[in-house]
Formats: C-alpha cells, structure tokens, sequence
C-alpha cells in the first residue's frame, strides 16, 4: 500500500486525500487542529473520509508521496511536516496557485523530487471538517515520469502531463487574476462579472497579465484574455472564489501571488500594469 500524506486540510486537500482514500491508499491529512471526521459534500451527498489526521508533525514518518495543499503564504508553517515525510524516495506535488511552485519550496524537501500541480478543483470549506466540492478533479503537472506515476496513483482524478508548463502556469494564473480580485473586492460571487464595468476592468486585468507573461518567456496572446472570459462564462453565478472565500471569512488572501506577481514581474521586465498595480493596492488594504 502506498503511503500519502496530504498537508492542508481545507478545501483542495481535503478533495485530493479522499480521491487518494478511494484508490485504496494509505492516507494520513496533516492538519492544524484536528476538525473532527473529514466530510466530504458531492452531488447531494455527503462522506466521513477514511483517513487518518494528525495535528503534530512528531507522529509523521517518511512517505511515498506528499501533496502540500496549503494557501502558498502558509507554506513555511509546512516546513516541519515536510521535513518528517519527505525522504529520498518521496515525491512531492505542490498543490497551491501561483507560479514558482518550486521556488516556494526550495530547501524544505531535501532529497525528495518536487512535481509542481496546477490545480483545476473548485472547493469550499463550509465548516471545520466540512468542505463542499463544487466541481472539477483536475491537475496539470509538468510532462515526466513523475507524472505517469501521479496518474497511476489516483485514477480518479484527470491528471494531464504538459509539456510546456510555463505556459500553462500563465494560463491558470489568468483565470485568477481577474475572479479572484474582483469577487474579493466586492464581496460577490461570479454574478459581478457580467456587469459592463466590471467586464472592461476583467478585460484590463487580463491583458496586462499576457502582457507580463509574454515577457517571461510564456506562449500567449489575445486569444489567451478570450479564453479566459469564456471560462469565466461557463461558471455558474452563484459560484465563487478561493479569495472570496477568505475575504468572507476574514482569512489572509493569496493576492500578492495573482495580482501582485503580475505588478512585480511587470516592473521587473519593464511592462506598465495600471489596472492590476490599483487592485494590488486596494486588496493589501483589506487584509486582515
């Protein structure tokens, strides 16, 4: 059997480590605080998870896999879980939004192999312990042996090996930078985006963001700010964001990796980015 452990216990964790639990893995949730039973919410139904949760790094040992699903800002508060699992036999897939999944983690793996995770899993954490999964079981991770290996230990979940992971980085940070900030700012779910003004402002956000991921070396282009939209579309309006969640629930918020990268970066490679250099500002003002 093969041993797992998932670092995080909210909404994406919790999703992956009951996907992990139903192949049949062994699967330990490292958690804070300990909820009580992990419940899973899907399609109207609603599953205790068959795994074990620890609350202390001192009770983990090696394992085979590690899936870090914590927000990326608490990623040095995993420091000493990742330091208790990871061997060198031990791949570890960074499960977080952003780009630089590797940077995040350099030096708190050891021999382990790092495998970065784009994950497409709509999940939220209704209560402690309790977490709804909208929709979605979908990671894109670089093209690899790694990779074939994540796909043969959870079947379940729809795992697509890319060959040009830059890319596809730049493509996910896209359907953040805009969402993210506009349902955090507004205290309101994707219904806001249908609204004109807030459309032009999506538009700005988003080509300025092809803009800076042009100059980092990512294949995109106007048809990338379209794509975006459309997907943006296709969700349901009374769907939300990871953001808006934290902001409701007066958590810290991952802006500085969406909006903040692209000012950042922007500076950096000489591309002006008015449009999320002002969201920027304004979301730093309301973290807690």
């Amino acid at each position: 059997m093969t041993s797992v452990a998932v670092v995080g216990a909210g909404g994406i964790g919790t999703v992956l480590a009951a996907a992990i639990a139903d192949a049949g893995h062994e699967v330990v949730v490292c958690a804070r605080s300990t909820p009580g039973p992990l419940i899973l919410e899907r399609g109207g139904t609603s599953t205790k998870l068959d795994v074990r949760v620890l609350t202390e790094p001192d009770g983990l040992s090696n394992v085979d896999w590690v899936l870090l699903c914590t927000k990326a800002h608490d990623t040095p508060a995993a420091a000493a879980w990742l330091e208790r699992s990871c061997a060198a036999g031990t791949t570890v897939v960074v499960c977080q939004n952003g780009i630089g999944h590797a940077d995040r983690i350099a030096g708190l793996t050891g021999p382990a192999q790092v495998l970065p995770a784009l994950v497409y899993i709509a999940a939220e954490r209704v209560a402690p312990g309790r977490v709804r999964h909208h929709r979605g079981a979908r990671l894109v991770v670089p093209a690899g042996d790694a990779a074939a290996r994540l796909a043969g230990l959870v079947p379940g979940l729809d795992i697509t090996a890319e060959p040009d992971f830059r890319t596809a980085s730049w493509r996910k940070l896209l359907t953040n930078v805009a969402a993210n900030a506009v349902t955090a700012l507004t205290a309101r779910r994707m219904d806001v985006l249908g609204e004109p003004e807030i459309r032009e402002l999506v538009t700005a956000l988003l080509t300025e963001a092809v803009a800076v991921g042009r100059a980092v070396g990512a294949d995109l282009g106007p048809a990338d700010v379209a794509a975006t939209v459309s997907f943006y579309d296709q969700l349901g309006p009374a769907d939300g964001t990871s953001m808006l969640y934290d902001r409701l629930a007066g958590r810290p918020t991952e802006y500085e990796l969406f909006n903040g990268a692209v000012t950042r970066l922007g500076r950096k490679h000489g591309v002006p980015t008015p449009a999320n250099q002002a969201v920027y500002a304004l979301l730093g003002a309301g973290e807690p």
